[in-house]
């Protein structure tokens, strides 16, 4: 399982104006291909009078699925420099439509390929992006007389603490890198002389927005 990659928040949108042309993008973050696939499929429903629903995306951990789909324009004018954007940001699970108005100015070959790049940049500006970085949940268990030591040093660390259970004994459950758990585990141990029960939970992505 791939421990960090960079992707899109979950949903957003923006409009663009060239030569009197509109330029709707729409993003989106999808997982698997079939989720692109009825995302794109969503916005042309949302746009049948529109001229072209242009669209682009990048699924899976190795960038094994990449598509693109110009939509009626010229060949490799919209949908190849829409793809191309995603590849230049690193963005995986990114699926993007372009839909645009015709404005009555033609563009050229090399219009398009700029206006499409770059309503696909914007869009994906506006949206915002995120790395997702895969942390596991460690559980911490010491006697109360530990609590204060323990939890000054977990909040003044760079490990997120998610919440504090207290029971016959007090649990800290925090989120660790997963190429650190051993790095924490050694850290908590010396930190309580030995007398903290540490356990690895599950692993989750967090997201650090960018």
């Amino acid at each position: 399982m791939r421990a960090d990659y960079y992707t899109v928040k979950i949903y957003g949108e923006n409009e663009l104006i060239i030569q009197k042309s509109k330029f709707l993008t729409y993003v989106k973050r999808a997982e698997t291909e079939q989720e692109a696939i009825d995302f794109i499929q969503e916005i042309k429903k949302m746009h049948p009078t529109a001229n072209h629903n242009c669209s682009a995306y990048m699924i899976g951990e190795h960038d094994n699925i990449q598509k693109a789909n110009d939509d009626g324009e010229p060949s490799g004018t919209a949908g190849f420099p829409m793809l191309e954007v995603l590849k230049k940001q690193g963005l995986k699970d990114t699926v993007v439509v372009v839909t645009r108005y015709f404005g009555g100015i033609k563009l050229g070959g090399g219009g398009l390929i700029r206006a499409y790049g770059r309503a696909t940049t914007e869009g994906i500006a506006s949206t915002g992006t995120v790395l997702r970085k895969l942390h596991q949940l460690m559980k911490v268990t010491v006697d109360y007389t530990w609590l204060g030591k323990v939890e000054n040093e977990v909040r003044q660390s760079l490990y997120p603490l998610k919440e504090i259970s207290y029971a016959e004994g007090v649990d800290l459950f925090m989120y660790v890198p997963v190429a650190d758990v051993d790095q924490f585990t050694g850290w908590m141990t010396e930190l309580t002389n030995g007398q903290a029960t540490i356990l690895s939970l599950f692993s989750e992505f967090i997201e650090f927005d960018i």
